[in-house]
């Protein structure tokens, strides 16, 4: 049986929607566009492309709402090994995972992000950590806001704890889904403020 054929078949991976991000020149990668004059990013990655009804919601729904929690490592897996294929493996020193609430991830069980951020850690031979930052206010739900409401609901919910651990280092930070980017945005901001040399965006899927 193939890698994670249990969970993707293999002919049902061959079949999903690739951005092919991660092989765009960094000014011609349109998801750069979303944070231009937000935050500075040395690139926007992510691995699929959210089309609704389609397989990577099914993807995204099992991972998140029925606990199968393997689909994020095996995502983070496979798009690590094409990351490395590009030239990416060097161009990190610590991977993070967008902290969810303590109160959501213990009713979850786990943080789909770190899930991802595991993954991607075993292909890239890159450290992960879920203790670095953490979100000290829980938020809405994201789905259905503006912009700027998107905006105004994760402003000032992240705090970076161990602030010795991503001064002068090149973080990738991730997460599941990237729609406006307002929550990388706002996690992205604490990091910078606590002295990290840089930071790129990746998720596994970008509506």
């Amino acid at each position: 049986m193939a890698d994670g054929e249990s969970m993707v078949c293999t002919s049902c991976r061959a079949k999903l929607p690739y951005t092919n991000s991660h092989l765009l020149p960094t000014e011609h990668n349109p998801l750069n566009n979303r944070f231009l004059g937000r935050i500075n990013v040395e690139n926007a990655l992510s691995f699929l492309t959210f089309v609704r009804a389609g397989r990577v919601q099914n993807l995204l729904h099992n991972l998140k709402y029925k606990n199968v929690s393997e689909i994020g490592d095996l995502l983070g897996k496979w798009y690590g090994y094409e990351l490395e294929k590009a030239g990416y493996k060097d161009k990190f020193d610590l991977i993070l995972g967008v902290p969810l609430h303590t109160r959501k991830q213990k009713q979850r069980g786990y943080n789909q992000a770190d899930k991802f951020a595991q993954g991607l850690s075993e292909a890239l031979q890159v450290p992960w950590s879920d203790q670095v930052i953490a979100r000290i206010a829980a938020s809405t739900t994201q789905t259905r806001k503006s912009r700027l409401a998107r905006w105004e609901n994760v402003e000032k919910i992240f705090e970076v704890k161990q602030p010795e651990k991503v001064r002068e280092k090149r973080i990738l930070l991730v997460d599941d889904v990237l729609t406006t980017g307002a929550t990388l945005e706002a996690c992205g901001h604490e990091l910078l403020n606590s002295g990290c040399k840089s930071i790129t965006v990746a998720t596994i899927a970008a509506a």
